[in-house]
């Protein structure tokens, strides 16, 4: 088939100037939603027509095997798909799009390919309680007539339940004698795709229609109070999925996945968490609230307590991290590893059993396993231009406000002394301290405030 998606509307009730398709709906722009549903379908031809923005609607989706074509000036949904012409196959039917209709499933537009088969024209309707703004579905004798806009709409027509979600099916060859024919004389003064419905009922060409499993499949955005509850709306239908599979949710309102997250048995997620990429769950992991984890794979019976910011890392079985924790890209823990509040991990790898319960930053590290990193401790990895790294061999012991300078090694089961600064490598077994020595100045007095 061929599928076409018109992406050229302004959405000047979004007041932005970022193109309307490009606004995020859980972490992806509404575009992009429309176009893995379509591509879901494998089209043998996909165009979007642009229009507002330039080419950022091209740019965003670059090396994507899309056509383009642009719509300059906008004078209608038929005038719109007029300029997607000149890409589409004759030898089959095509599918009509909206960028701004980001949640119509597969599943919905195959029912409608379905009764469409390869010489009907076929719209998708959906009955609502409050049809205002929509174009009412005419019947006569239960059959599609044709439909009418809200504006062009008389007083029987707008008591019309039945409307017109504006995706729909239609024969290419005939499509194009249609669009050839369109006329703008009406409230608009656009030329209205809906207007082919009429021709095709003169042509003799049989109108049908099927209807969405639910009417927010076929709900569009044009303002930020639209796009916030398609987001709820998603988001909701994420959750239920997520119930279904056994996760347990706090509140089910209170959980936003910004891409893929794979769960396995006994999962808990507490309330305000955000999941963006693909994230991994291994069973009986618990999530407190208010984390962010992104590209991570956490595992087995992992407990992660509140606040925590984890990105591109992975978590092994059995492990604590936080409260108050960042893990940042590069992290790799390895089984019963305790990462604690207000510890920074980046870009290192931490084996078993090894702890830095708080206050602490590790970065461009390799640290064994049993290490006990103390309070304050950092790894100074960066010269102002080059990164180096810091080797912490197994059973190592490292006191608090410790400061490693890389590139630097602490041999297998040393010890570094409180407050030590280590510039050269630490030797294995050895007790290694460098602080100033301790002086108490006998004769010094605290200043005190003098009153003026």
């Amino acid at each position: 088939m061929n599928i076409v998606i018109l992406a050229a509307g302004m959405g000047k009730r979004m007041h932005s100037a970022l193109p309307k398709v490009l606004h995020p709906l859980a972490g992806k722009p509404l575009l992009a939603h429309v176009i893995d549903t379509a591509r879901s379908l494998s089209p043998d031809t996909l165009c979007v027509i642009y229009g507002h923005g330039g080419a950022a609607v091209p740019d965003a989706f670059k090396g994507a095997d899309i056509a383009f074509a642009i719509q300059d000036p906008q004078l209608g949904t038929g005038h719109a798909v007029v300029q997607a012409l000149p890409h589409l196959d004759d030898r089959c039917p095509t599918l009509i799009l909206y960028g701004d209709v980001p949640l119509t499933s597969a599943v919905t537009l195959q029912r409608l390919l379905d009764v469409a088969e390869r010489d009907k024209l076929a719209i998708l309707t959906v009955h609502l309680d409050s049809p205002v703004g929509y174009g009412r579905i005419v019947r006569e004798d239960g059959k599609i007539v044709r439909i009418v806009e809200q504006k062009d709409a008389d007083e029987a027509e707008r008591a019309i339940r039945e409307v017109n979600s504006g995706i729909m099916v239609a024969p290419t060859v005939r499509l194009r004698q249609w669009l050839t024919n369109l006329s703008n004389d009406n409230a608009q003064g656009e030329y209205y795709l809906t207007d082919i419905v009429a021709q095709a009922v003169a042509d003799g060409v049989p109108v049908v229609a099927a209807q969405p499993d639910a009417a927010w499949e076929t709900l569009g955005v044009n303002s930020k109070v639209q796009l916030a509850e398609l987001e709820r709306i998603f988001q909701g239908e994420i959750a239920a999925a997520l119930l279904e599979q056994g996760v347990t949710l706090a509140d089910p309102a209170r959980i936003d996945v910004r891409g893929k997250i794979l769960c396995g048995g006994d999962v808990s997620i507490d309330v305000n968490c955000v999941f963006e990429g693909l994230v991994t769950l291994e069973d009986d992991v618990s999530i407190g609230a208010h984390c962010v984890i992104k590209n991570a794979h956490i595992g087995r019976g992992v407990r992660i307590k509140p606040f925590c910011h984890i990105e591109e890392a992975t978590i092994g079985a059995g492990s604590v991290i936080g409260p108050y924790a960042r893990l940042r890209p590069g992290t790799e823990l390895a089984e019963d590893v305790h990462i604690g509040n207000f510890v920074e991990i980046k870009n290192s790898q931490i084996a078993a059993h090894s702890k830095a319960n708080h206050l602490a930053y590790v970065g461009d590290a390799t640290v064994g396993s049993r290490v006990n990193i103390g309070a304050g401790t950092i790894t100074c990895n960066y010269d102002g231009v080059n990164k180096f790294r810091t080797v912490i061999e197994d059973d190592v012991f490292i006191g608090s406000d410790s400061q490693l300078i890389a590139p630097v090694t602490v041999g297998k089961g040393a010890t570094l002394g409180a407050g030590t600064t280590l510039s050269k490598n630490a030797p294995a077994g050895k007790l290694t301290i460098s602080r100033a020595g301790q002086v108490t100045i006998e004769s010094w007095q605290r200043p005190i405030k003098i009153k003026k």
